[in-house]
């Protein structure tokens, strides 16, 4: 009997081992690629897209368009099975190098049960996005183990903060990059208090990088592809979303990930989400300490990542060490091979 015991819990620690996934690095980017252009969300009109082939081409790519970017469907860009097979397709064409999102606004979440993660795990490729891309990014590095990029969208501005990091991270990777969170911003800062830098619990803390936009995160909850804090980096960023909003988000994620388990936080700016004048709500920082500063585990606020015009790029599944009280963070290794 007893050896039975120590053979069946043998065998369980195996099929856990089994279970886990390997972390996967697509190829850098080299000038003259071919970028696939999709739009897994929402919409994109004229202007959009052109100036995404523009932002582009502008690094040096070549862009290939997804046989479907013009189609519409109400919000969003097309149906769930034109979005899918443009998703597929860029996966599966050898001319493409790595996988842009023109835009975000609404829809990937529809397209992660029928994604074939088979497919991706067998071509992997750079995918890059935030906003509504967090779900697919997300749910790609939960199913298949493929590291994907936070960063601006086809149609982003693409100021040189933005431009530099896009090639720190893609194109001439760098170990140990560190990242001053709130340099950037210092201007803004001066007059306008939602880019002020604040370290809302202090310390250092490390892990590998999982997170995107808040208002993904809180719906994965409960999911398959709710993404495993523990031990984890776990970014957020947020726009337009009133103080109770944000309130009522993360104490959904405060007790379905929960963010306790996580070794840090590191939050963007969260634009457009301050109290209203004349409001009877708590205000965005008040909401922030109020939800995240109990939790026992460094948390940074001001970061240049989301809905801004400067977004740093930040590989989701690589390691990285968060310094909350100089507000620094530092890649602890590269994001593609």
């Amino acid at each position: 009997m007893p050896t039975t015991i120590i053979g069946s819990s043998f065998l369980m620690n195996q099929t856990t081992l089994a279970k886990k996934k390997k972390t996967i690095k697509a190829n850098r980017l080299k000038k003259g690629d071919t970028i696939g252009l999709i739009t897994p969300g929402s919409f994109i009109g004229d202007d959009g897209l052109q100036k995404a082939v523009d932002n582009i081409e502008s690094l040096g790519f070549q862009v290939k368009l997804a046989k479907n970017i013009r189609a519409e469907r109400g919000f969003n860009a097309g149906t769930d099975a034109q979005r899918l097979a443009d998703l597929h397709s860029m996966f599966g064409d050898n001319e493409v190098k790595g996988i842009w999102c023109a835009r975000g606004g609404y829809g990937c979440s529809r397209l992660l049960p029928n994604i074939n993660y088979k497919l991706i795990k067998k071509n992997p490729k750079i995918l890059i996005g935030f906003s509504d891309i967090t779900a697919l990014i997300q749910a790609i590095y939960k199913e298949t183990g493929l590291v994907g990029f936070h960063g601006p969208v086809g149609s982003s501005d693409f100021t040189d903060y933005t431009k530099e990091y896009l090639t720190k991270v893609l194109i001439e990777p760098q170990n140990n990059l560190t990242i001053d969170l709130s340099k950037e911003n210092e201007e803004l800062a001066k007059t306008d208090a939602v880019y002020q830098t604040a370290t809302i619990r202090g310390g250092m803390a490390q892990g590998k990088l999982v997170g995107g936009n808040l208002s993904l995160l809180a719906p994965l909850a409960g999911t398959k592809y709710q993404p495993k804090i523990k031990g984890k980096l776990l970014f957020m960023e947020e726009i337009g979303e009133s103080p109770y909003r944000i309130d009522r988000m993360l104490t959904q994620l405060r007790q379905s990930y929960p963010l306790k388990d996580a070794a840090g936080i590191i939050l963007g700016v969260f634009r457009g989400c301050e109290m209203k004048e004349g409001s009877r709500s708590l205000s965005l920082m008040e909401t922030l300490k109020d939800r995240l500063g109990d939790l026992g585990i460094p948390v940074f606020y001001g970061a240049a990542i989301g809905h801004i015009s400067n977004n740093m790029t930040l590989p989701v599944g690589v390691k990285a060490k968060l310094d909350a009280n100089k507000g620094l963070i530092t890649l602890l290794e590269k994001g593609v091979r």
